[in-house]
Parts: C-alpha cells; sequence; structure tokens
C-alpha cells in the first residue's frame, strides 16, 4: 500500500549504508520527509542526494547523549515534529570472550544498546508532546534467538534491546507511542560481504529456509510496516525476518 507514510517527519540513525540505506529508501517512496543521520557524512550525503527535497543529513553519534539531544532538536527545528524514529546504528567486532577488551566491550554496548536509549530519551519528550510516535529498533536474530563465536558483546547489546523496548513501550503508551524490534537475520549488505567475506555470505544464505540473504530494502519494509498506522495496535514486541534460518528443530 503505497503512501503509507504520507506527512510523516522520519529520523533514520545510521542511515548511510546497508539496512538504513534500505529504510531511507522505503520510507521516502511511502511519503516521509527523513532526517538521515549517520557518523560517515560522505556516505550519509550521498544517500540523501538521491531524494531532493525529501531527505535532510545531520552528522551524529548515537553513542553520544550530546549528539543524540542536537540531532532531535536539529529535526525538529527543520519540520517541527519527530513521528518515526528508527535506530538502525550498529556495529558488530568479531573476538572470542578472552580477548574482547574491556574498551570493545564498552563500545558495542555504547552503540548498539546505549545508543537506542540514547536515541529514544531525546526523541520521547517531542512525541509525548504530540501524543503520537513510532519507534523501531534495529535488533538481530543473534542475541535472542541464536548466537555463535566471537560475538558475546554483539549478542548481548541485541538481546538487551528486547528489554529495553518493553519498557519504553510501556512508558510511551499513554502517549500515543509504540516501540518495536525488528530482528533480521542475515542481510546483503556490502559491509557485511566486506566484513564476513563473500563466501561466508553465501554460505550463511544457504542456512535460511528461503536458501537466499535479505536485501535491505526487505528490511526497511518491515520498518515501514511498523512505523504505520496500519501498525498502531503491536508495541512491545519483536518481528522476526530470518527467511526461516532459526525455524528448523534439527538440521
Amino acid at each position: 500500500m503505497a503512501g503509507r507514510l504520507d506527512g510523516k517527519i522520519a529520523l533514520i540513525i545510521g542511515g548511510a549504508r546497508g539496512i538504513g540505506e534500505g529504510a531511507a529508501e522505503v520510507f521516502v517512496r511511502e511519503g516521509a520527509a527523513v532526517v538521515l543521520a549517520d557518523i560517515n557524512a560522505g556516505l550519509g550525503e550521498a544517500v540523501v542526494a538521491r531524494f531532493p527535497g525529501r531527505a535532510s543529513f545531520e552528522t551524529a553519534d548515537i553513542s553520544r547523549r550530546s549528539d543524540m539531544q542536537r540531532l532531535a532538536a536539529a529535526t525538529l527545528g527543520r519540520h517541527g515534529r519527530i513521528d518515526i524514529l528508527a535506530q538502525v546504528a550498529g556495529i558488530y567486532p568479531s573476538h572470542p570472550i578472552e580477548e574482547i577488551t574491556e574498551v570493545e566491550w564498552d563500545h558495542v554496548l555504547g552503540v548498539n544498546l546505549k545508543g537506542a536509549f540514547l536515541a529514544i530519551q531525546a526523541a520521547f519528550p517531542a512525541m509525548k508532546r504530540q501524543r503520537y510516535g513510532r519507534i523501531v529498533l534495529m535488533g538481530s536474530i543473534t542475541g535472542p534467538l541464536v548466537s555463535q563465536a566471537g560475538y558475546a558483546h554483539y549478542s548481548a547489546s541485541k538481546a538487551g534491546l528486547e528489554g529495553l523496548a518493553r519498557a519504553a513501550a510501556i512508558e510511551g503508551a499513554p502517549f500515543g507511542i509504540t516501540v518495536n524490534v525488528v530482528e533480521p537475520g542475515n542481510v546483503d549488505t556490502a559491509n557485511a560481504r566486506q566484513v564476513a567475506g563473500s563466501a561466508y555470505m553465501d554460505k550463511m544464505g544457504e542456512a535460511a529456509l528461503l536458501k537466499r540473504l535479505a536485501r535491505p530494502q526487505e528490511i526497511g519494509e518491515a520498518m515501514a510496516f511498523l512505523a504505520s498506522d496500519a501498525a498502531a495496535y503491536i508495541t512491545g514486541t519483536t518481528l522476526v525476518l530470518d527467511g526461516g534460518q532459526t525455524l528448523p528443530e534439527l538440521r
């Protein structure tokens, strides 16, 4: 259904590439005006250049409270509202537990979990004044449903998003704010292929029942649904998008 986000102001954090870029594409197509934020200004500016008059860019680090407060203020200054918050920013370095430094642990949790909290904290006041808001957090099947060696910090951060979403959903409900988490399996992004290698990514695609990786735009479609009024009665829950990867009881 085209136009499901008509007239909405969407703030997408971590939108310079991959899933965030795919979400921006879908949100603009569905009628939203998008403020895209990322730490990579070059990539972010290139994304918004694809949508003249429909998107703007702000440099921001989701792990810094001051940046999130400034980002919310900039969005309100430009548009007067924040209807949708889509938190996509995330990092996933890989090390065995005994090799993860305290600095690395704090950085992963700072971006993936604390960052989501700071983004919600910054957007909540405007959404409460409006008595309307849609918050969509970028989770993963890794942590809540499955895990793998080398990703203890990533798994912990993504599992934590479920608890954060439930608490935020309870606090937001009296003000017409919904909070949900999308939990993708393996998504075919340029960054994932660079980090993990194409052979590994192709192998992971075979692990899904649908025998392929998800496309970033497919995750964006799910986010747009949760951000739309069609999902007005959905809050505090998760939507798994893994192509059936976690379904088989026995392999």
